[in-house]
């Protein structure tokens, strides 16, 4: 079953941001863009090239009012030992929350039961808090900012401008589609 327009769940969960430790709640996401980019574990291998990648894009993504939670299982304490001991991940600036009792895994459908573990799953929610986009990767396949950075602008101009369409590859400025009868069989 498919979990686009999904609304997400009530949530408060802990997360390490700045050097402090936070909590992040529903209330949170609502009013702007969100990704939430789950990954299985902190101290692993994929997870933080891709967590780095993010990092170097944050600043892009915070211009199009869009926050970034990456998620995993651990704990919050966790997030801030890996934070204070790799390189890559002393970079992160966005908030790491933490989901040890696995209820954000759950209500976005990626926990692996027998690991305890989240799939890596990435997911664009709207301002009204709904799934307007999501994939998941095998967990040995690490995913690309720069991609992710563009579904969601794609994502923001379809919900400012619903009579159009964003075709493959679009990206902001480039020529969109209003789907129309003339349009049939021209494509």
């Amino acid at each position: 079953m498919s979990l686009l327009n999904k609304e997400v769940n009530d949530f408060e969960v802990k997360a390490f941001q700045n050097d402090e430790f936070k909590t992040v709640k529903k209330e949170d996401i609502l009013g702007k863009w969100s990704v939430f980019f789950f990954y299985p574990a902190d101290f692993t291998f994929v997870c933080p090239t891709e967590l780095e990648d993010l990092s170097n894009k944050y600043e892009e993504f915070k211009k199009v009012d869009c926050e970034i939670y990456s998620v995993s299982t651990d704990t919050h304490f966790v997030h801030k030992a890996w934070h204070d001991s790799s390189k890559r991940i002393s970079k992160i600036e966005y908030p790491m929350l933490a989901d040890p009792t696995h209820a954000l895994s759950k209500d976005f459908e990626v926990l692996i039961e027998e690991d305890g573990l989240a799939e890596r799953g990435t997911f664009v929610v709207n301002p009204e808090g709904k799934i307007v986009a999501y994939e998941v990767n095998a967990g040995n396949v690490g995913r690309n900012a720069d991609e992710l950075l563009r579904k969601v602008q794609a994502c923001q101009f379809v919900y400012t401008h619903g009579d159009e369409v964003c075709p493959a590859k679009w990206e902001p400025g480039k020529e969109t589609l209003k789907p129309s009868l003339d349009l049939v069989g021209q494509l």
